[in-house]
This record gives C-alpha cells, structure tokens and sequence, in this order.
C-alpha cells in the first residue's frame, strides 16, 4: 500500500484552514503549526473583559465558496455558523456632504442614489448589468491558476479584455454610470478591502461592490472569527493536527525540495509544505535568499505593498442606538487623503475611517448594558515619516474626534476597554511585512501570474495560500486560493481531490434579514 502522504500547514488562518480540510478530505495527513495561540490570523476573535471583536474582517461577503468547502467535507457552513445578512448593508458619511444608505433592496438603492444626484440613478441599473456579466465571465479566471504571461494569452482571456478594461482605473471606470463623485466613492471604496486606491485600482475590481449588492453582506453570529472557529473544528474532525503556539523557525531542503519545517520544539518532515504566513516575511524569515532565484529579499523589497490600518477595538457601556451596523466615513479631500497614504506616507489631519457597531446586530459581542465599537482608520504601511511610537497618542485623538462626524459622542468616558493597533503592532505581532495588512498591492503589475504564484515558483513542494498569492485579498478569494493551491499540491502528489467528486451545490439558502 502507498504510504499517506505528508503536508504542513504554516498559519492556520482562513487560506490555511480552507486548505487543510481540503487536503485531508482527500486523505493527506495534514499538520497545521501556527505561531498563536488561536486559529484564524487576522481573521480571529480578540476577546477581553467579556468583549469579543473581530480582529480583521468584519464584512463576509460571497458564501459561496465556503459554504462549497464545507459540504466538500460534509459540512453545512450556514448549520455550523449562523449568518444575518444586512439591510442596510452599511451607511457611508460623505465628509463633502450627504449621506448614502447602501441597501441589497435594488429599488430602494436606486432612489437612495436619486436623493443624492437624480441623473446618476439610471446609471445604477447599467452597473448592475455590466458588472453581473463581468463577474460571470471572469469568475474562471480567478478560480484557476496564472504560472505565466501565456495564460494571458488565451483566447478566452483576450475576448475579455474589451470588458476588463485593465488600462483604466476603477474610478475611471465608474464615470461610465456616475457623475457624481460621492456616488463613485460609494461604489470604489471597496478597493480598500485590497488596500488600493480607487485611483489607481484597475477597473476589474467594480465587481467588489457588485459583489455586495448581489449576494449580500453577512454578520456571523459571533463575528467573522466565528467562521474560523469552525472552520478549525471541521479540519480537526477530519484529523488534522492544529498546534497552537508553534512558531515556525525555517523550512528544512534538499537542494531546492522542501523536506520539512523546524520550530523551537520539533522538526516535522513532509512531502510538502503550504505557507499561509505572510508572504514576504515567512519568505525572508524561513527560507534562506540563495535558495530564492525570483522571489529574493531584494525583489520583495522592490515591491508595491498596500496600506495598513490604524485599529482601536473599545468596548463601551451602553450603546449608540441610532449607530448603524457598519458605518463608512470618506474624507472630504477623498483623493487627498489617499496622497497621504499611499504617495507622501504621511498621516491625515482629516483620515477616512470605518466603525462597526456590531452589537447592533449581535448582542452576544458585550456584557449586558455594554456593546463593542471597532474602528479602523486606513494609514500608511511602516514608514521612516510616521514614528508611531511618537505619534501614537495623538493620532488616536484625531480618530475619536472624526468620530463625531458619524454621531458618536461622549466617547472617552464611556470606554471601559481599549486596545489599539498600529502598523507597528501588526508588524511585531502578526508578521506582516511593513505593517502591510493587505500584503502586496494589486496593481496590473502585482495581479495574476505576476504575484507569487500558488504552486511556489522558487521551491519544489512549496505551496502558498492567502492574500499574497493568486487570486488575491478578501476572504472569497483566499478561500478560492485555498482550493486553487490544494488542487495543484494533489496533483503533484499523484492524489485524486475528493471534492471534486461532491454533486453541485444547490441554490443558496435564504437569510434572516437583520434591520
């Protein structure tokens, strides 16, 4: 009889996660190490003083993959973590003037528009259309591999190019259907979720939004950490290994073939090795340079990184009842501000932020007569101009006075826990290179088979999954990466993916709808 064959997961984050209940629904033994002591990454439950916050994602959005990867194991995703999908989706707050309540009710959308600029509401319908053949067409092309420039050259993939459009930008894009700036603003700031500008984001990228309003946006019971949980409670169900606290050291090699991975404790062998782990870091952490003839230290340095994240996760008494589920509030030097960000690495006096009133939703967050605010403002990654050390106190002053522009007052003597995050915190703490928490910008330079590919191009038996790899950032595509990765490990292994045998998924199921 063959021997089982042998795969160490670095990261049990979402990408990770995906990938071991794949591999081990397929009969691989599956180890997962993963230097924390919960799964989940940046997509992972902080919990202090009986409040529980989302550390990264807040918004789950597209089920469909998931939900696949769970019946691939015999999983119902909507029976192991109860979702409402939100109506509003969210509220964004123009800082230039007026307000937009974005709701999956098309109708209702369309005059949410027309209150704003009447001549842009015929437009909504044309995006709506646009972007649903966009997605149909391209959806094959995020759930397959790019190795190379000739996967480009297909000639499926030249047939699109008229829709892509990949020399525009996505708000270039959008003055298709909207005039009004705001209008464009509330259908791009999306292209945040892969830390881009929409700017310079390539216009591929309109189906983020399409995305929400088509098949909706989710809160977990429990929050987005929630998913993870569970997630770890199907792969270990189907015997996967998940050592918390188990900080991978370096990968061990024959030649350019990885054998196995070490840590402070034990030297695990392997037939192969997948890396959720930050690409850049795990890169120059575990693997020595000579062995990188592409991906070198200094090639990884040369690259374009996205923007990280200025966090404060507060856990108040009381609440702020007229306070919307997710709330978005967009500079009124919107361009500006991104300047900032992106071009002059320097901080605004006037940021852009986001705040999640979970518990508006889901009072399972706080202690009773208590809720859980989460905001997030958009900041330049590590940079020699912002000494965070220095700068930390007062920026965190200039957030909780934005925070007045959304209604919400009388901040600081409600917090009864704080904790704040800077780019600082999410270099030293999650191994994210730079602070980057989108990893490696998706410019048209950084997309495709132009990022690091899923079946690793530097090393034998060395496979990548997450946000640094193809298809790119968000949790959707991670997961797609998830799938994509494990079908090129198993076929390098000569092993059949099971899943591949599951009957097709039946329509999505109807949501509760949460007000």
């Amino acid at each position: 009889m063959r021997k089982t064959r042998k795969v160490v997961v670095i990261g049990a984050g979402p990408g990770g996660l995906a990938a071991a209940i794949l591999l081990a629904r397929s009969g691989v033994e599956v180890t997962v190490l993963e230097k924390r002591s919960t799964v989940g990454g940046r997509t992972s439950t902080i919990e202090r003083e009986g409040f529980k916050f989302d550390t990264g994602p807040t918004f789950f959005l597209y089920p469909r993959v998931l939900r696949e990867i769970f019946a691939a194991a015999g999983r119902d995703l909507d029976a192991e973590v109860p979702m409402k999908r939100l109506d509003p989706q969210y509220r964004l707050v123009f800082g230039a003037g007026g307000e937009l309540l974005a709701t999956p009710n098309l109708e209702r959308m369309e005059q949410a528009i027309a209150a704003l600029c009447p001549r842009d509401a015929p437009g909504f319908w044309r995006f709506f259309a646009d972007n649903r053949n966009k997605l149909e067409r391209f959806l094959p092309f995020l759930e397959n591999p790019f190795d190379s420039w000739r996967d480009l050259a297909k000639l499926q993939m030249l047939r699109m190019l008229p829709l892509l459009r990949p020399w525009s930008s996505l708000d270039s894009d959008l003055r298709k259907y909207f005039s009004d700036e705001r209008i464009r603003l509330g259908f791009s700031f999306q292209s945040k979720y892969l830390g881009m500008s929409p700017f310079t984001c390539p216009s591929l990228f309109s189906i983020l939004s399409f995305l929400e309003y088509e098949h909706g946006v989710f809160h977990p019971i429990g929050g987005c950490g929630a998913v993870t949980q569970a997630m770890a409670r199907v792969a270990q169900d189907l015997g996967v290994k998940i050592l918390l606290e188990e900080a991978v050291e370096s990968m061990t090699f024959d030649g350019r073939r990885a054998t196995g991975v070490k840590t402070a404790s034990r030297t695990l062998k392997t037939d192969a090795v997948v890396v959720n782990a930050d690409f850049a870091e795990a890169m120059r952490r575990m693997v020595p340079n000579s062995l990188r003839r592409k991906w070198t230290d200094e090639r990884i340095d040369a690259k374009q990184f996205s923007c990280s994240t200025f966090m404060m996760y507060l856990g108040i008494e009381g609440s702020y009842k007229d306070l919307d589920h997710h709330t978005i509030y967009l500079a009124k030097n919107y361009q500006q501000n991104l300047r900032d960000i992106e071009r002059e690495h320097m901080l605004s006096d006037d940021p852009s932020f986001y705040v999640q009133n979970a518990c508006a939703t889901d009072k399972t967050l706080a202690p009773r007569g208590c809720s859980t605010l989460y905001v997030l403002a958009p900041v330049t990654h590590q940079t020699a101009n912002v000494d965070w050390e220095g700068q930390k106190a007062e920026f965190r002053k200039t957030v909780l006075r934005q925070l007045a522009k959304v209604g919400i007052n009388d901040l600081e003597e409600r917090i009864r826990f704080e904790k704040v995050v800077t780019p600082n915190e999410w270099q030293s703490e999650y191994a994210l290179h730079r602070g980057a928490t989108f990893s490696m910008a998706h410019s048209l330079r950084q997309m495709l088979h132009l990022r690091p590919h899923n079946r690793f191009e530097d090393l034998d038996g060395v496979y990548l999954v997450g946000g640094g790899t193809h298809p790119g950032s968000g949790l959707p595509v991670i997961f797609e990466s998830a799938r994509i990765t494990s079908r090129l490990l198993l076929e390098d292994l000569n092993v059949q993916p099971k899943w591949a045998e599951e009957p097709a998924m039946q329509p999505a199921p109807m949501y509760e709808a949460a007000s």
